[in-house]
């Protein structure tokens, strides 16, 4: 388990940043607050491990404008109660950025909140399937969205003849808009849903029952718009039933879970959507990059590599090519405008650029494919 600095342990932060953002501070601390415990503790854990990966990399070589970097992270548990507690608690130290949140509810929670408006800081990097989280001001992602996800994943299906989809999907706070983003986002590529089913957060309709709407359509492929245990069981549900259905899930669910969870003959021909390159081989700069560290930190690493892994990484470093765009001893609130200067910025073959009226970073989108020896494929 990846040792949490706790808001505690790390109250001298709120001392070093005192004085204000007059550049005297020693360090530049970026905020965390995530499911560290509970169902998305090992993407949260292994999210956190890659931010580490480069700020540790980066404070060895002097940091940035001479500060040095800390993730300073807390515990919310899934609950979205707790992330604005822990938010409010932690912009008491002052960080100069918040990264790495999860979760459709907590996000919602948070922008309602207005804790970001009124401390004029930003969030950069967090996952969520809920389109409105997408569209709040002061949150930036550095992956693709949903949509990217689903139009790759139609536009492969379309080069087979494949368009007749079906949908699993679980109930949130954005879940009402999920059918439409996701027909909006296939049609170019000819896709059509025939059919789509809710797993109710209440499970007042259970994963069988979703299976068994979605197979009376007989869809050709199933797109999974849901977390890994959601994912998990409807996959094996369908499995069980005799469905025979191509299955594709975006990339909320952690496919490295999913191997542990089901057995290799559900898993196999399964295919998940990857918002980041893989980390287990080389095929580009970033790749060797982030390879390259985790052989060095050897038996230090504190957390399986993973796919979440390389997102932290990526994520990280985007936070340090806005930091370096800041004025020097500036504060939070140069960092938006930081980002949206960044276009076209090449973090070794991993292309980020922020719009003017877009906080989305990037829309790189590849498929990976769980083959016959439950081993993962591109």
């Amino acid at each position: 388990m990846v040792p949490l600095l706790s808001l505690r342990k790390l109250a001298w932060g709120a001392a070093l940043c005192a004085l204000g953002w007059s550049g005297q501070a020693q360090a530049w601390i970026i905020g965390q607050v995530a499911p560290f415990s509970g169902t998305q503790a090992t993407q949260a854990r292994a999210y956190a491990e890659g931010m580490r990966l480069h700020f540790d990399q980066l404070n060895k070589d002097g940091g940035i404008q001479g500060e040095t970097l800390t993730l300073m992270t807390d515990n919310d548990r899934g609950q979205p109660q707790e992330t604005v507690q822990l938010t409010r608690k932690l912009l008491a130290s002052n960080p100069i950025v918040l990264a790495g949140y999860f979760g459709d509810s907590n996000l919602r929670a948070l922008a309602d909140s207005r804790l970001l408006e009124s401390s004029g800081i930003s969030l950069v990097g967090y996952r969520s399937v809920d389109p409105g989280n997408w569209k709040v001001p002061q949150f930036f992602s550095t992956r693709a969205s949903t949509a990217d996800e689903m139009a790759k994943i139609a536009s492969h299906l379309a080069t087979v003849g494949i368009t007749k989809l079906g949908l699993f999907y679980e109930e949130g706070p954005g879940s009402a808009a999920i059918v439409n983003m996701v027909e909006a986002a296939i049609k170019p590529s000819g896709g059509s849903l025939v059919a789509h089913a809710m797993l109710a957060a209440n499970k007042g309709r259970h994963t069988a029952d979703a299976v068994s709407a979605i197979s009376k359509a007989a869809p050709q492929a199933i797109l999974i718009v849901a977390s890994s245990g959601a994912t998990a069981a409807f996959i094996e549900h369908y499995r069980i039933s005799g469905g025979v259905a191509q299955l594709y899930a975006n990339s909320d669910a952690d496919i490295e879970q999913l191997i542990k969870r089901l057995s290799v003959e559900h898993m196999s021909g399964i295919s998940i959507s990857q918002v980041v390159p893989t980390p287990y081989r080389v095929s580009r700069r970033l790749n060797k990059e982030f390879r390259d560290l985790v052989t060095a930190k050897g038996s230090t690493l504190q957390e399986p590599v993973s796919y979440a892994t390389i997102e932290g990484y990526i994520n990280a470093k985007v936070i340090a090519e806005a930091l370096r765009r800041i004025p020097k001893g500036a504060g939070p609130e140069k960092v938006a405008a930081a980002l949206h200067s960044i276009q076209s910025l090449d973090l070794g073959g991993y292309w980020v650029t922020f719009k003017p009226n877009s906080n989305q970073g990037s829309r790189f989108v590849e498929l990976s494919i769980v083959n016959s020896s439950g081993r993962i494929s591109h």
